[in-house]
């Protein structure tokens, strides 16, 4: 990343890879050689959410790839018919067209919420093609064609989720 005097720091100059149906804009950092991690992020932030983590990273001898996902910031879908999803499936499938695209056979992948379900999609879709997983805050994958029982989706001593109690049950932990 270049040094700046004033404001944060700019995660600049952005590439473009053809990935699948996306032209995936990204900003990458570290050895071309390094083993690939790709950082993947959540809703509403985008890639300036890793800017702290990518030099430490970096200079440990990692290459860091960190996308704009599908429907943000610069990265565009090629054909304007191409209808859009925002399905797990997709995202999962945007971060191995994102791998093929640049030649990484394996890589570790971590996000968080979208970015993280996209991350789990992909390792469990394609385990070959990861090498480690960080998940955080992304719910589990589903392939559940409709919700859950309540009782198994919201407890019920959380309030507003089924019940007029705020206390846990029998003593147990709440949140």
């Amino acid at each position: 990343m270049p040094e700046h005097t004033t404001g944060p720091p700019r995660l600049e100059p952005l590439k473009t890879a053809r990935a699948g149906v996306l032209d995936v804009a990204y900003y990458e950092a570290g050895p071309a050689d390094g083993g690939a991690v790709l950082l993947l992020y959540g809703f509403p932030y985008d890639i300036y959410s890793y800017v702290q983590v990518i030099p430490l990273l970096a200079d440990a001898g990692l290459r860091v790839i960190v996308p704009y996902l599908r429907g943000f910031g610069p990265t565009q879908f090629t054909d304007p018919d191409t209808p859009r999803s925002g399905q797990q499936a997709a995202l999962g499938a945007d971060v191995i067209a994102l791998m093929d695209a640049l030649g990484i056979d394996r890589a570790i992948l971590a996000g968080y919420d979208w970015g993280g379900r996209g991350a789990c999609v992909a390792a469990a879709l394609w385990p070959e093609r990861c090498a480690g997983l960080v998940s955080v805050n992304e719910g589990a994958i589903s392939s559940r064609t409709s919700p859950p029982p309540p009782t198994l989706s919201s407890p019920p001593w959380r309030p507003g989720c089924g019940s007029s109690s705020t206390s846990p049950p029998n003593g147990a932990a709440g949140g």
